[in-house]
């Protein structure tokens, strides 16, 4: 009776994985066929979906979309697309909206200022805040750090240390979440910081495209013009570079007067326009990121390392502007861990061993 009962309740672990692969494989394929609806220019044919859902050309693609005036709206078949996609389950469609995170993310804070009702961004953010509230169960994120007030357990000391003396105190990363069913501003930073958060842990399996574009839009919400820190470490560099610029400008300025103003501000409109607030929930995981693709493995990148350093470079004046202490420190950290780096980029890694075809004896 009991070997029977056990051949009843015993399932093999082959074939729970083979289910699972078949469900994951029939909604991929149900994915690709939902978007071929709004992109007609996708091959029906294609064996493998997933592998042309990213590729280049669809996500540059699928990026122009995601920047039209008219996107966003609580109507539109991509964001359905994308906020579907997220309730499938399937980890690779997952990481396929992480990759159109930046593109949501700046598109949405940056249409802020104009009011405009952005339902559909905001059902796909709520989404992913969703899935990483249910992931954590609502618990922050915390790490560990000694206490450095006193003595470490490495070092002697004359006096009688305590049993607590080497009690850890707990730093919170993230706070805990609470679920949220709609968008207000008290929430909005929190949100999209979450979501940002998720995009930061999936961030060494995300193509490069997506990072320069986060650059791009971190410009744009820092509102704020960095070519005066270019050289902020060496003052007679920038005294130089600013009166060169004053020379360049009094000559600009002789030439035609009203190209020049009109220049300035079409300029400074779009900063304004583009301007969001920076709350250390929202700026917390964009210089994690900023970090990530200034000293990651992809710092190699030419393109993507300068549109990193002169987005902190943008993040940096506005925390300078703002006067606000506690942004100032880690962008100016990472401005110059950046000049730290920049003559190593194109160079070989000096810790790689050398490979030659002589033994030495």
């Amino acid at each position: 009776m009991s070997n029977d009962e056990a051949t009843v309740t015993t399932t093999p672990s082959s074939s729970v994985t083979t289910t699972t692969t078949a469900d994951s494989l029939e909604k991929i394929q149900s994915a690709f066929q939902s978007l071929s609806t709004i992109i007609p220019t996708l091959s029906s044919s294609s064996n493998n979906p997933l592998s042309l859902l990213l590729d280049h050309s669809i996500y540059s693609h699928i990026s122009s979309l995601l920047r039209d005036p008219n996107s966003g709206s609580g109507d539109n078949n991509l964001c359905r697309w994308l906020y579907d996609t997220i309730q499938s389950g399937v980890p690779d469609l997952h990481l396929l909206v992480l990759r159109f995170l930046p593109v949501i993310a700046g598109v949405y804070l940056s249409r802020i200022p104009c009011r405009k009702p952005q339902a559909g961004f905001e059902a796909v953010l709520l989404a992913l805040y969703a899935h990483e509230t249910t992931a954590r169960a609502g618990q922050a994120v915390t790490v560990s750090v000694p206490d450095l007030s006193q003595p470490s357990v490495y070092h002697e000391s004359k006096v009688v240390v305590k049993n607590n003396s080497t009690d850890l105190n707990l730093a919170v990363l993230s706070p805990t979440l609470e679920p949220h069913g709609t968008v207000r501003s008290s929430r909005r930073a929190r949100i999209v910081g979450v979501a940002l958060e998720l995009f930061y842990s999936k961030i060494s399996q995300i193509p490069i495209e997506p990072k320069i574009d986060f650059c791009e839009f971190c410009k744009i919400w820092a509102g704020q013009d960095g070519d005066m820190y270019k050289n902020f470490e060496e003052e007679e560099e920038g005294v130089n570079g600013e009166g060169a610029a004053e020379e360049e400008g009094g000559l600009k300025e002789g030439g035609g007067d009203e190209v020049l103003e009109t220049e300035e501000e079409k300029s400074e409109r779009k900063k304004i326009e583009g301007r969001v607030p920076l709350p250390w929930e929202l700026l917390q995981p964009v210089l994690r990121i900023l970090a990530h693709c200034l000293l990651g493995p992809n710092n190699k990148d030419k393109v993507l390392f300068e549109a990193a350093n002169e987005a902190c470079r943008c993040l940096f004046a506005r925390a300078m502007h703002d006067v606000n202490a506690k942004a100032i420190l880690p962008t100016r950290s990472l401005l110059r861990l950046s000049k730290s780096v920049v003559g190593n980029v194109n160079d070989v890694d000096p810790t790689e061993l050398p490979i030659s075809n002589v033994i030495s004896l």
